[in-house]
Order: C-alpha cells, then sequence, then structure tokens
C-alpha cells in the first residue's frame, strides 16, 4: 500500500518510520531539509511539498502542528489534494477544533477522497512502536481503506461514529487532561523543590503513589535530567487548550482549570520556552520562585 505522511516531526516521524518498518511504500513530506534527510536514511521517500506527492498514493496520513498548516497542505497553492485518486482515504490527525475537521472533511468530500477525522495520542514512542490510540470518525468506507494503516500504527482505534468532528472532539478533552496534568505536574515538582524535598526521590514516591499520573511519569524525567528537547512543545498546548478555551466559550462552560493551565503556557511562552518541551513550563516556578531545576547542576543538557 502507497502512503504518504505529511509532517516528519517527533510523531510524523515515528508513525512514517512504523508504516515503512511494517512493509509501506511510504513518502514522507516535511519543509525541513534535516527531517527529509533523516526520513531517507532510514530508506523512505522523501518530497519538500505535498504537491509533490506520487499520484498513487492510496492513503495519506497528515500530522502537521495546526489547521492552518493542514488546510495548506491540502487546499494551499503547494496542496496535495489535486494528484490524489478519487476515493483515497485522508486520515487529519492534527489536533484542530471540530468545526474545521467538519469544514475539511466537506472540502475532501467535494474533490471525491475520503476523510477519517482522526487525532491520536500516546506520544512519540507510541508514535515509533505502532502503539498510538487512534480516535477516530468518518464514513465506513474511510474506516475499510484506512485499515491496513490503522492496523500498523496503532494499539486501539476508537472508531466514534460517521460525523466528521467527532474525533477532534475526544482529542479536544484529552488535550484538555494532558495539559492540566502537565501543569499541574510541574507545579508540584516546583513545589517541592522548593519545599527541600530531593527531586528524584519526590518523582519516585509519587510515581508509585496515589498522586502519580501518565504524564507525571512521562513529563517529570524530562526535567530530571535537564533535557528539554522538544516531543512535545509549549507552544503544542498554547494552541490546544486555546481551541478547547474557544469551544468552551461557545458552550457557555466554565473550564477554570484548563484556563489556568492555559495561562501557565502562555507564561511559558512570553518567557521563550515556546519550542521548548512542555515539561519546562516548570521554568516558569523557576523563574518566579527561585528555584534549582534539576540536571542543571547534574550536568544534564539545559539551555537557557
Amino acid at each position: 500500500m502507497q502512503v504518504g505522511v505529511i509532517g516528519l516531526g517527533a510523531m510524523g516521524m515515528g508513525v512514517a518510520l512504523t508504516l515503512l518498518k511494517k512493509g509501506f511504500a511510504v513518502t514522507g513530506c516535511d519543509l525541513r531539509e534535516e527531517a527529509r534527510a533523516a526520513f531517507a536514511a532510514a530508506g523512505g521517500a522523501v518530497v519538500a511539498r505535498a504537491a509533490d506527492l506520487p499520484e498513487a498514493l492510496e492513503a495519506v496520513v497528515i500530522l502537521v502542528v495546526n489547521e492552518a498548516q493542514e488546510r495548506a497542505v491540502l487546499f494551499g497553492p503547494e496542496g496535495c489534494v489535486p494528484r490524489l485518486q478519487k476515493g483515497s482515504v485522508v486520515m487529519c490527525s492534527a489536533t484542530i477544533a471540530p468545526a474545521a475537521a467538519r469544514e475539511i472533511g466537506d472540502l475532501l468530500a467535494k474533490a471525491g477522497l475520503w476523510m477519517l477525522d482522526a487525532p491520536v495520542s500516546g506520544g512519540a514512542a507510541a508514535a515509533r512502536g505502532g502503539s498510538l490510540t487512534v480516535m477516530a470518525s468518518g464514513p465506513a468506507a474511510a474506516f475499510l481503506r484506512a485499515k491496513p494503516v490503522l492496523d500498523a500504527i496503532a494499539a486501539k482505534v476508537w472508531q466514534l461514529g460517521e460525523t466528521i468532528g467527532a474525533g477532534s472532539t475526544v482529542k479536544m478533552i484529552n488535550q484538555l487532561l494532558a495539559g492540566v496534568h502537565i501543569a499541574v505536574a510541574a507545579e508540584a515538582l516546583a513545589f517541592g523543590i522548593r519545599a527541600g524535598a530531593d527531586p528524584k526521590t519526590l518523582y519516585e514516591v509519587i510515581s508509585t503513589s496515589a498522586g502519580s499520573s501518565w504524564m507525571w511519569q512521562n513529563r517529570v524525567p524530562h526535567i530530571l535530567q535537564g533535557d528539554d528537547t522538544p516531543l512535545s512543545a509549549v507552544n503544542i498546548f498554547v494552541k490546544d487548550l486555546g481551541i478547547v478555551l474557544d469551544q468552551a466559550r461557545a458552550l457557555t462552560f466554565p473550564l477554570p482549570l484548563a484556563a489556568a493551565a492555559h495561562q501557565l503556557f502562555l507564561a511559558a511562552a512570553a518567557h521563550g520556552e515556546g519550542a521548548k518541551d512542555d515539561a519546562f513550563v516548570i521554568r516558569v516556578w523557576e523563574a518566579l520562585a527561585g528555584i534549582a531545576l534539576p540536571g542543571k547542576e547534574a550536568g544534564g543538557k539545559s539551555e537557557t
């Protein structure tokens, strides 16, 4: 099966490599030369523009940053839609607003293409391991066309009905929880450091206690190592919690915890951490409370 993967970031690269390893003919698309070189070195075909993807593709997986990029790679001057065969399936896996997903679905249907509104979760490790969770909605025919791809990249595929936008709605709720969990994990670790607890010991104790979470166990090690290489960046949660709050406002629904977390990610971005790993929202507390984060003293990787 010939598949295109647009966006070779942490998630897209993992998906592309997984598909390649499992025998798919994969063409990766990314504007960044270093990303293309990395995928080409693994044996994949590469293009810089979506408009240059092969015409024979049966499926396209889109893992770009936001709605604007998703629309551009599909419908822009250098978009791929005019090249795709009628009946091909497009898996739109970026985190976007449900209304935007519905609009894109309508445009793809008019072009004779199937769409799966298919956001993913699990992180870069799950993308490389073929164990993502996919929250998908779309026509039954789209699920059928995409089944080989879904089977290859996911440990769990949630089929959320035929209505485009349902997948993005569920992902939006996931991102509300993920953003709050990252922010509160950083807050708790920073508070513990200020109170005199050893951060590594604190991490180990909480990881086996009721206060733990997936985000605590996944993100706090980045802080302990002083490694702010972005597997998921602070700016992602500026965007995603912004989507959450926009939808809440439209529904007249209060989200005080999500709003507080959004402000913390905004503060981290304003402090210059927007492109850093999202765990380094903790630098808001570092700046406010004057705490010393681990990793710096231990010689771990850290950027100032």
